[in-house]
């Protein structure tokens, strides 16, 4: 075992950003104990659990490491980092959105940042599985699937590897209340990762045009799916998925409108959110939940 402390620049709400993992009945969260077991998948398939506690306050964000040995200690701590985005600072975001019309929903929701999903094969998964459900019935339907084809380690559940998902049939999946299509999406995601036709770790290092490109010429994937890998698999700070019926309810709420907006109210709108429109995304989903 091996244990780390981190300081981090505040704000940083780490009480916030566990009632949002929370929200998924397969993250080993522990609100009372401030702590989060994060899956670490591994090359080989395997995977190891590190345990991230906070110890600080948001003003003061300070935090301990637990992990399982020592073994490659600095790129376990590297991503432990990258998914929690310990560097980056909220500050200049914050500041930013003070002078805008989202001045409300930032002030109430301060030091709340971005966090990425615990995989990037995962992150795609879990959004296919997503499109088109109600929150409560994609949250089960993604608890059947990896309770059944995923593995777990010490309270701590792994996404089956893109090997098994290609491997799967759609009679499998229909078992599980999938639909035909939803099936075939889920299957063919893991058979294109897995035979290499796509390359994951290749999108991490391309803008974002590039990336949505690449993932909407995949059936099943198309821009919401594109935009929410961006957003939660890599952590791109300028995205505003406008088509998201949520985004599209905050605001709705939050400027007293009396219709859903429109496309092109939705790019007035978010003219001055620039260049956070992820956050601006994060904190409108925040302010409706």
């Amino acid at each position: 075992m091996a244990v780390r402390n981190v300081k981090i620049e505040g704000p940083y709400d780490f009480d916030r950003v566990l009632e949002r993992l929370a929200l998924d009945p397969l993250n080993a969260v522990e609100q009372e104990d401030r702590s989060v077991k994060v899956p670490y998948y591994l090359p080989d398939g395997k995977g190891e659990v590190i345990e991230v506690k906070a110890k600080g306050t948001t003003d003061e964000p300070e935090f301990s490491i637990t992990f399982e040995n020592d073994e490659n200690l600095e790129q376990k701590h590297q991503r432990i980092s990258d998914l929690f985005q310990w560097q980056t600072g909220l500050h200049d975001m914050h500041a930013h959105f003070l002078k805008t019309d989202l001045k409300p929903i930032f002030e109430e929701h301060v030091g709340t940042p971005i966090i990425l999903e615990f995989d990037p094969f995962a992150t795609i998964i879990k959004s296919i599985i997503h499109q088109q459900l109600n929150l409560k019935f994609a949250f089960t339907l993604t608890h059947r699937f990896v309770t059944k084809y995923g593995w777990e380690k010490d309270g701590v559940w792994f996404y089956p590897s893109p090997e098994k998902v290609a491997k799967l049939t759609v009679e499998e999946l229909r078992e599980l209340q999938f639909s035909q299509r939803k099936a075939e999406y889920v299957i063919g995601i893991g058979q294109k990762v897995s035979s290499g036709e796509l390359d994951l770790s290749q999108l991490a290092v391309q803008p974002d045009e590039e990336v949505i490109k690449e993932l909407t010429k995949i059936r099943g994937i198309g821009p919401w799916t594109a935009q929410s890998f961006l957003l939660f698999g890599l952590g791109r700070p300028n995205l505003f998925p406008k088509a998201d019926i949520g985004i599209q309810n905050a605001i709705k709420k939050l400027f007293q409108m009396e219709q859903k907006p429109t496309m092109d109210e939705l790019d007035e709108l978010s003219a001055s959110w620039h260049p956070y429109l992820s956050y601006a995304s994060l904190y409108l989903w925040r302010s409706i939940e």
